[in-house]
């Protein structure tokens, strides 16, 4: 079965930077995307960025674009998301999640069809 582990998340300073880990094992599927999500206290689920396993194409949500840059070790089926110019509002728990497809919709990235979640990796800005 599926199984995501996440890791990196922490404390940090505004305009610090911080570097979450995602490593995916038992996905059997020839196409997917792994992405990241963050969900803060009180709020709905947020898409940040997405990668399409093998072809490098990345996307990014609005609030993501020029400072998260997510990235891919294929060797250790393995996503990063590196996180520079950290800001108070950027704290919430961020899970990282395989899924079918997925798109980018007034600067919103969604994941689509079917999904895994990892357990989340708290990123706290303060």
């Amino acid at each position: 079965h599926v199984q995501l582990v996440e890791s990196g998340g922490g404390s940090v300073q505004p305009g610090g930077s911080l570097r979450l880990s995602c490593s995916a094992s038992g996905v059997t599927w020839y196409n997917y995307v792994m992405g990241w999500f963050r969900q803060a206290p009180g709020k709905e689920r947020e898409g940040v960025a997405g990668m399409r396993i093998g072809r490098g194409i990345t996307y990014y949500a609005d609030s993501a674009k020029g400072r998260f840059s997510i990235s891919q070790d294929n060797s250790k089926n393995t996503v990063y998301l590196q996180m520079n110019s950290l800001n108070p509002e950027d704290t919430a728990m961020y899970y990282c999640a395989v899924h079918q497809s997925c798109s980018v919709v007034a600067g919103t990235y969604r994941a689509g069809g079917r999904e895994y979640w990892g357990q989340g990796t708290q990123v706290t800005v303060s």
